[in-house]
């Protein structure tokens, strides 16, 4: 399968052979990605200015954006998860850290570990989220520290996403649609894995 991946000044991306990098996802530059990370369909990791470094089993969902001003690294520390559509620019999100759906995390911002950030939030520039704790809002406020449920929620979800990393590497191939649904056609089976709106109804 071939990448999309872009040298600049010189400098080329660096992709850990454990790691998934969807064909359609961009990578320029000074990007880091490392083992066991996947990175989504469309997401566009522009590394021309700044660093973007991804670690060992974090995730950046489909059509994510990370650049940086020159001199910044904007970083997804180990076990980080960024949800569909998420803008991180300049920033750290520290390690088991997840990172809402179109959520924005700005310049010199950091979330700290095991924090989460709700979808849509916009976490203003040089923000610093303490660990463990929910941020909300536009712009972005601490709402309160995160229950044991929630944080046992983020653990599983990103091992799934260490899970399709694995799938992806041995079973993902470009193909050509069928014309018409098979009898019996199979579903992907894999563990249940809920929507937290749905954890907290079940496990109160």
């Amino acid at each position: 399968m071939t990448l999309t991946v872009y040298a600049i000044n010189g400098v080329t991306p660096v992709v850990d052979p454990t790691a998934y990098v969807h064909p359609s996802a961009v990578l320029v530059g000074d990007v880091i990605v490392g083992a066991d990370c996947y990175i989504g369909p469309c997401a566009s990791l522009r590394g021309d200015f700044g660093r973007i470094e991804v670690r060992a089993g974090a995730n950046l969902q489909d059509s994510c954006i990370a650049h940086g001003f020159p001199g910044t690294d904007t970083i997804v520390a180990e076990d980080g998860h960024v949800g569909h559509g998420a803008i991180l620019h300049g920033c750290v999100i520290e390690r088991n850290a997840l990172i809402g759906m179109n959520a924005v995390i700005n310049d010199s911002a950091v979330i700290g570990e095991s924090a989460i950030v709700a979808a849509m939030a916009f976490v203003k520039a040089k923000m610093i989220v303490p660990p463990r704790m929910l941020v909300a809002g536009m712009p972005a406020r601490i709402v309160r520290e995160l229950t044991e449920t929630e944080l046992a929620w983020k653990i599983e979800g990103t091992r799934s996403y260490q899970d399709l990393t694995r799938r992806s590497l041995a079973t993902m191939q470009a193909t050509t649609p069928l014309a018409q649904v098979e009898p019996d056609r199979k579903r992907i089976d894999l563990p249940e894995l809920l929507p937290l709106s749905s954890v907290k109804t079940t496990r109160k």
